[in-house]
């Protein structure tokens, strides 16, 4: 009888075990490390997301305080109006009770429709603020002067403005006005005075 034909190789049944187990746990460690980076990239405890989180509440915050103050009823002037025309020109800061003013010679007390609202607001939230108004100058350039300053505000602050618009008959005495804010008169022609841009400066303390 012709002898039998034997192959060279062998079947190893334990090799092949071996082999899917290696690819099977492979598997496994990519559907780990796939979940891993989703959960992570998702997770609101990152900081990025955390951040991102408290910049919206502060602008939604802002947003409705310079809202609620630019309401007006007809025929009368909003809060945030009433308050740019009152504006003796100088800077006011937070001193942990009151906004007094920075004028080492006048330490004159600031109220405002505008303070209520942040007093209330802000500050016991421990949310720093900063508020400018800035208008455009005779020259043409846009001036920014400091309303209440706190300090340099964080990498995380947000800003909102409102724009308040200004008549010759709402400023009055422009003369006096001018000298307390060195806001001009835009448009001498006209009854139109001059757009003064409240800008509003948040941060988480």
């Amino acid at each position: 009888m012709p002898g039998k034909v034997k192959s060279g190789f062998k079947t190893d049944p334990s090799a092949q075990m071996h082999t899917l187990e290696a690819v099977i746990a492979a598997m496994i460690m990519v559907g780990i490390i796939i979940f891993a980076v989703q959960a992570t990239s998702l997770t609101p405890l990152t900081s990025s997301t955390a951040n991102a989180h408290i910049e919206a509440q502060l602008q939604t915050m802002g947003q409705d305080m310079l809202s609620a103050l630019s309401y007006s009823s007809y025929g009368q002037d909003s809060q945030l109006k009433e308050d740019v025309m009152n504006w003796d020109g100088k800077e006011y800061v937070w001193n942990g009770s009151t906004y007094r003013s920075t004028n080492n010679q006048n330490k004159t007390t600031l109220n405002s429709s505008l303070t209520d609202t942040l007093t209330q607001i802000a500050v016991p939230r421990g949310i720093a603020h900063n508020v400018h108004f800035s208008w455009i100058a005779d020259n043409g350039i846009v001036m920014d002067n400091s309303y209440i300053y706190n300090g340099d505000p964080s990498d995380n602050a947000v800003m909102i403005s409102k724009k308040v618009v200004l008549s010759d008959t709402d400023v009055g005495n422009e003369t006096v006005f001018i000298s307390k804010t060195s806001i001009p008169d835009a448009d001498t022609s006209t009854g139109f005075y001059n757009i003064v841009n409240v800008k509003m400066t948040l941060w988480r303390m």
